[in-house]
């Protein structure tokens, strides 16, 4: 049985409940928030493995909240949003967001969320069968290493990468010079279902691409092959 502790922030008590009662049962342990102040405290006095945040609340919503955690924290954020709000989920998985779910929540739906982001922060190296694994690859000036799931700059600094951002790295790396369809993405690097109109790879690889190519416009690392998907050609 799990014993990840959940940070669940969400300004409305009757979700807390709900969602606190639900993942308790389910052998998560609980920490609740009614909004950013208090999920930041929460932080500060307990070790988090992943939050649910809520990005409708007064004062600072949860899309503000998110940007300011990415700048210092990497923990799993699993956004809820409301029902339709597109452009919601879009700018969270900008911000770094590891997953997103509508509300009102299907709570075993969720559950596979939760276990789906943290099975991946644990194992961050996707299984791909490869001759000659590589321990690390280059993506410009920077560099991979795949032992120790970490992206450093030139000086040796590391650089902040959520779990999906690893894993998307670490499939490039591993299919050097092979053009990769979303279906191949998300299937080896995102490890949940989806649907033909799901864009949320296109999204983090233009979130990557900001990070690891000298001009995110004229991508010369991680190239767009016209209708079909993405390759990662390095030389």
């Amino acid at each position: 049985m799990t014993t990840a502790t959940i940070l669940v922030c969400d300004d409305e008590p009757d979700v807390r409940e709900m969602l606190q009662e639900y993942l308790s049962k389910r052998g998560f342990s609980i920490v609740a928030a009614g909004n950013s102040d208090e999920l930041r405290a929460a932080i500060d006095r307990h070790a988090i493995d992943l939050i649910l945040l809520d990005i409708n609340m007064p004062g600072e919503d949860g899309l503000t909240t998110l940007r300011g955690l990415r700048n210092s924290n990497q923990v799993p954020v699993v956004m809820l949003t409301a029902a339709g709000e597109v452009i919601d989920k879009i700018v969270g998985l900008e911000m770094g967001a590891d997953d997103y779910l509508a509300k009102p929540v299907d709570l075993r739906e969720l559950e596979a969320r939760i276990k789906a982001v943290l099975r991946r922060q644990s194992e961050p190296a996707p299984q791909t069968p490869q001759q000659d694994a590589p321990e690390s690859a280059p993506f410009g000036a920077f560099t991979l290493d795949l032992t120790g799931a970490k992206l450093r700059d030139a000086e040796g600094q590391d650089v902040p990468l959520t779990a999906m951002e690893f894993n998307l790295l670490a499939l490039f790396a591993r299919n050097r010079g092979r053009v990769l369809n979303r279906d191949q993405i998300l299937e080896q690097a995102h490890d949940r279902s989806w649907d033909p109109f799901d864009r949320s790879i296109d999204i983090r690889i233009s979130r990557l691409r900001r990070k690891i190519e000298s001009n995110p416009q004229k991508p010369q690392i991680i190239k767009t092959v016209r209708g079909i998907g993405y390759i990662y050609d390095p030389d």
